[in-house]
C-alpha cells in the first residue's frame, strides 16, 4: 500500500463517512440499520465503536454548513456545547454571525438558527475545520441565552471537563462583566445552581 500523498485526505476518511462519490445517503443509512456504521450528526456516520470526539462532531456539523459561508459563521451555545461533548444532539446548529459582517445571505441556510452577536479575538477556536466558540465564551453564551432546564446540565458539563479549562468562578465574573443584557439576572442564577450543588 503506497503512502498518502500530500494531496490524500488520509485517515479521516475512516473515521467520517458522509454522502459522496462512493456511498449515498441511502447507503449509509442501510450501513448504520445493519449496525455497520453508527449516526453522528444529520447524514454523517462513524464506525462502531470510534470515539465521537470535538473534532469529529465539528466535522459532522460542519457538513450541514453550506461550504460558502463556513468560514463567515461560528458553531455556538448549544451546538458548542455538544461539539466539545457537554451537550446534547441538536436539532438544528446554532451559528453566529459577527455583529461587524452583517451577512443578510445567510438568513436563508437551511438546517441553523443564526444569531448576530459581538466576537472578540479570543472567542473563537477552529476544530475540524470548523469555528467554534471558546469554552469560556460557549459557557457564557448557555447561562444566557439558554433555558435552565438545558442550561445547568451543559454548563456542569462543560465545567467538569477540566481540559476545557473553565472554573465557576471565572465563569461568573465572565456572566457579570458581560455589557447588560436581559437576560443576565438568570444567568447569574443558572450559576448559582451550579455553586450550590457543587457546596
Amino acid at each position: 500500500m503506497s503512502a498518502p500523498t500530500p494531496t490524500d485526505p488520509g485517515p479521516q476518511f475512516q473515521e467520517l463517512y458522509f454522502p459522496n462519490d462512493v456511498f449515498s445517503h441511502a447507503e449509509l443509512q442501510s450501513m448504520a440499520f445493519d449496525g455497520v456504521l453508527q449516526p453522528l450528526y444529520g447524514e454523517s456516520f462513524t464506525a462502531p465503536g470510534v470515539s465521537a470526539t470535538p473534532r469529529l462532531r465539528a466535522r459532522a456539523a460542519g457538513l450541514v454548513v453550506p461550504e460558502n459561508i463556513r468560514r463567515k459563521v461560528v458553531a455556538g451555545r448549544m451546538t458548542a456545547a455538544w461539539i466539545f461533548g457537554c451537550g446534547t444532539v441538536p436539532e438544528r446548529l446554532s451559528l453566529l454571525v459577527d455583529a461587524k459582517h452583517r451577512v443578510s445571505s445567510l438568513r436563508s441556510t437551511r438546517g441553523c438558527i443564526l444569531h448576530e452577536v459581538r466576537l472578540g479575538p479570543m472567542d473563537v477556536v477552529s476544530i475540524g475545520g470548523l469555528l467554534v466558540t471558546s469554552p469560556l465564551r460557549t459557557a457564557v453564551d448557555v447561562a444566557l441565552h439558554v433555558e435552565a432546564e438545558r442550561a445547568v446540565p451543559a454548563l456542569r458539563a462543560l465545567l467538569d471537563k477540566t481540559e476545557l479549562g473553565i472554573r465557576l468562578r471565572l465563569l461568573v465574573l465572565a456572566v457579570e462583566a458581560t455589557p447588560r443584557v436581559p437576560h443576565k439576572k438568570a444567568a447569574l442564577a443558572k450559576l448559582a445552581l451550579l455553586s450550590t450543588c457543587a457546596a
